[in-house]
């Protein structure tokens, strides 16, 4: 099967981070309904803070060939930080070969984290959503197409989809042209 061997990992564990309010738990459902459609075994949970704008808000997604034996996403090979506090928080638990998206418009860093064999990328996901789309509310689709070219979680077709399946009708052509904004993106972060 053609998306078995994109996974760098089997299983590949994600998570989604930032503030309430960004979409990430929606990103999640769709990563996760966009592996099904793939025939992969996944498991997508969410968590969010005290209130449910501007509090912290995660989604965590695992995608498998073969059966998931632990929900748990303790040490995640991809970590999306679209803002400060998710970065403070997750960014620690990290290990060497993991990669971290790191929205440069939210999270502004003094200088490179430090982080021994941890590949570290910088993208304006949500200025460019702003500029491109007119609609920072997009930067979550932005994300989502950026990490799945940076790793080619999904193929693009079941990725579309599931937007088409999970979005509202008002949204799904602004959704489908964030992720493909995302997708040309991706080439252009700055690798630390």
């Amino acid at each position: 099967m053609e998306v078995e061997s994109r996974l760098k990992r089997d299983p590949y564990r994600l998570r989604l981070a930032g503030s309430g309010g960004q979409g990430l738990v929606l990103a999640g459902i769709i990563l996760a309904e966009a592996a099904m459609y793939d025939d992969r075994e996944v498991i997508q949970l969410q968590s969010y803070g005290a209130e449910a704008r501007l509090g912290s808000s995660s989604s965590e997604v695992i995608i498998s060939s073969r059966r998931i034996t632990s929900p748990l996403v303790e040490h995640p090979d991809l970590l999306l930080c679209l803002s400060a506090a998710a970065f403070k928080r997750y960014f620690p638990e990290l290990l060497p070969g993991a990669m971290t998206v790191i929205d440069a418009t939210n999270v502004r860093l003094e200088r490179p984290p430090e982080a021994p064999g941890v590949l570290v990328h910088y993208l304006p996901i949500t200025a460019t959503a702003q500029e491109r789309l007119g609609n920072q509310l997009a930067a979550n689709m932005v994300a989502l197409g950026a990490i799945n070219a940076l790793e080619n979680l999904v193929s693009w077709e079941s990725l579309e989809r599931a937007v088409e399946a999970r979005v509202a009708a008002r949204f799904r052509e602004l959704d489908q042209q964030a992720l493909q904004i995302g997708r040309e993106l991706a080439p252009q972060a700055a690798r630390h």
